[in-house]
């Protein structure tokens, strides 16, 4: 016999096996024990939330000769043909595939036909928003003043593209997303049937994947068992089938973010990556994680709210106090733009890369909360006695004397080594031969000289001056490929600056040194 999957396998068959939806099952059976049941039902809901579940066990509680208190008995002559769709009294259509006129007036011809068996002859109409307008009219009628024995029962995950009349003629039930406690205990209770050993770390993890729909959270579930057959479903295992990451990873990707490390930003990315992980679910994985810290910042008793054990739990409030409010509230929306980006584009990577580098570089952005966070970087520094460049206004009575007291601007030396001087007129297209990212890195790059004759580059502080300083084998490359150049051997003086204003400040340009002797030689001529 071909195999079953879990979520067709374990449809509940009467109402005590619907989880989730109390309110619902508690009208209709009321309805049922009272005999005032209506016309037309409309459900709507988002998918996998028992919408068809709920529609096919109230058309066959109708119907059946011996109903109990949950629905069906299962066992009589009637219920037996409606399980087997052999029973001309329950009438399932896919208004996707069946939404011209033509199709609803097939069934307005077969309403005006008594049931042969039962009591009532059920319509179930799925994904009924998806009906033309033309075919919402046909059924408008019919729908309003339907013969005794019909029930309608229009079920939608849209329901705003439904007419208003077509609405007011209904019973209308909203079926909530299930909650993630009730899809892990009801997967509990399948794989104990199904004879599998899983972690519940692992299920609540599927259970929150799902959104709340439990027949996506039994697809994943088989989906992971068949990938691990036989053995136990442990929380890792589950990562890896799913494509998703460790929330240990957020941890890490958040200090980088606070600390402002790109490289280390797009060195973590380039992991998850590597290991195959799914960039859109990382994304929306990543602005839920800034999503719990934020709440943990606004209150101290949100546990029920937020889904996690007692040992991430505390994690997460230990890492909330090291970022302010208004920087997490910057991080989601920069993320939560990125989700709506991501889905459909082609270079998803890309975008990624531009987001953490924003997160990382708040200058790029003019809004208020960036602003504050370029604040917040100021004041760090000067609490951690790093030298803050302040643009300069103009001079008053004070700042008349307090230029006078300021250092003088460096100056440029007597003399310059040929070879640097080589290195440093030939610069443009010593940079243009180098590789990326090196040739990105080296185009902001100025040059000067220090007080031993060595060549000076002098890096932007952020990427550049990491990718030379926090890795010595690229600084070696830069030195090699300078000392091809020229024939000697290179040793070079990495330094940083903030700014080009910060470099005429600090440094002695060479580049206008070596362009001045230049000119004199061709005067000389």
């Amino acid at each position: 016999m071909s195999y079953t999957a879990l979520y067709r396998k374990f449809r509940p068959d009467t109402f005590a096996d619907v989880k989730g939806q109390e309110h619902i099952v508690t009208t209709l059976k009321n309805q049922l024990r009272a005999n005032r049941i209506g016309h037309a039902y409309l459900f709507t809901g988002t998918r996998g939330t028992g919408k068809t579940t709920v529609a096919k066990i109230f058309a066959r509680t109708v119907n059946c000769e011996n109903p109990t208190e949950d629905g069906p008995c299962g066992e009589c002559r009637i219920c037996r043909a409606i399980a087997a769709g052999a029973s001309m009294n329950v009438i399932e259509i896919d208004a996707a595939s069946n939404n011209g006129v033509d199709n609803i007036r097939e069934i307005v011809e077969e309403v005006s036909y008594s049931p042969a068996e039962g009591k009532y002859k059920v319509y179930i109409i799925d994904e009924v928003h998806m009906l033309s307008i033309g075919a919402f009219n046909a059924l408008l009628k019919t729908l309003e003043e339907p013969p005794s024995y019909v029930i309608f029962i229009l079920a939608t995950t849209e329901v705003y593209k439904i007419p208003i009349t077509i609405l007011s003629r209904c019973q209308r039930y909203d079926f909530k997303r299930i909650s993630v406690e009730t899809i892990t205990e009801r997967m509990q209770q399948l794989i104990g049937a199904e004879d599998v050993q899983a972690e519940e770390k692992a299920l609540r993890y599927i259970a929150k994947t799902a959104d709340g729909s439990m027949r996506d959270a039994l697809s994943l579930l088989d989906q992971c068992i068949a990938f691990h057959l036989g053995k136990e479903l442990t929380y890792d295992k589950v990562l890896d089938v799913l494509g998703a990451v460790d929330t240990e990873v957020f941890s890490r990707l958040l200090r980088c973010v606070v600390e402002r490390d790109v490289l280390g930003c797009i060195q973590l990315l380039e992991d998850i990556v590597m290991q195959g992980r799914e960039l859109t679910r990382f994304v929306t994985d990543f602005t839920w994680y800034l999503r719990n810290l934020m709440l943990v910042q606004a209150s101290d008793r949100l546990e029920d709210v937020i889904d996690m054990s007692t040992e991430n739990l505390k994690r997460l409030k230990e890492e909330a106090e090291a970022v302010d409010m208004d920087q997490i509230v910057r991080y989601i929306r920069i993320f939560s733009e990125l989700s709506g980006q991501i889905r459909y584009a082609s270079q998803k990577r890309i975008l990624v890369e531009i987001a953490l580098i924003k997160l990382c570089r708040p200058e790029m952005e003019t809004d208020r909360d960036s602003v504050l966070d370029r604040i917040r970087q100021v004041e760090d520094k000067v609490e951690n006695g790093v030298r803050v460049a302040v643009p300069q206004e103009a001079p008053d009575a004070a700042g008349a004397a307090s230029e006078s007291n300021s250092k003088p601007r460096p100056q440029l030396p007597r003399a310059v080594p040929e070879d640097v001087k080589k290195i440093v007129a030939n610069w443009p297209a010593i940079v243009g031969s180098a590789e990326n990212p090196m040739r990105i890195y080296l185009k902001s790059a100025k040059l000067s000289l220090d007080s031993e004759g060595r060549l000076m580059v002098v890096l932007e502080d952020g990427v550049a001056s990491d990718y030379f300083c926090k890795h010595p084998e690229n600084k070696i490359q830069l030195e090699t490929l300078l000392s091809d150049f020229s024939g000697k051997e290179i040793e070079i003086d990495l330094q940083t600056m903030d700014d080009r204003r910060d470099f005429e400040e600090n440094y002695a340009d060479l580049a206008q040194l070596v362009h001045m002797d230049i000119e004199e030689e061709d005067e000389d001529k």
